[in-house]
């Protein structure tokens, strides 16, 4: 190889490099065999870890959403990624014959059965993996929902 085919060939590298864009966390959800739904379109970024499979998510607050039910992220949600799994879920409820319950894990078994498993602790809830083809918008609110099934302010009116 010459000189210049050398140089083009490094630049094209740097080229790209530069320009290319940092993969968003739903595709990094996507490429870990879960769907991308799973997290809001609100995400301002994230961190993973690809060596111990720690992800934090960061939103500008919590916010509310539905799936099947009503779902609250908190500002920060963090769990152990792995193929077709969450681990050890925080900073995520789901509403459940009007009480929150948090969510403990997330899992894919087999992608072609089209179903998605959530643990929320006393049970295991399945749910469609339609519902989660793209995410969801997320009404940031002001205040929190407590495990308690009370609404503290901010999300008052979503009821």
């Amino acid at each position: 190889m010459n000189n210049f085919n050398f140089l083009i060939t490094i630049f094209i590298i740097l080229y790209c490099s530069t320009f290319s864009s940092p993969m968003s966390v739903h595709e990094l959800l996507k490429n870990k065999g879960l769907p991308q739904g799973l997290l809001p379109k609100e995400v301002k970024s994230y961190e993973y870890n690809d060596e111990n499979g720690l992800l934090n998510v960061y939103l500008d607050g919590p916010c509310l959403t539905k799936f099947e039910n009503r779902v609250l992220f908190e500002s920060v949600v963090r769990a152990n990624l792995s193929f077709g799994e969450l681990l050890s879920v925080e900073g995520l409820s789901q509403e459940e014959l009007f009480i929150w319950l948090p969510v403990k894990e997330i899992s894919v078994n087999d992608i072609d059965s089209g179903i998605i498993l959530f643990d929320i602790g006393m049970a295991q809830k399945q749910l469609s993996l339609s519902l989660f083809e793209d995410p969801p918008s997320c009404k940031i609110g002001q205040g929190n929902i407590n495990y308690s099934g009370r609404k503290d302010k901010g999300f008052a009116a979503e009821r």
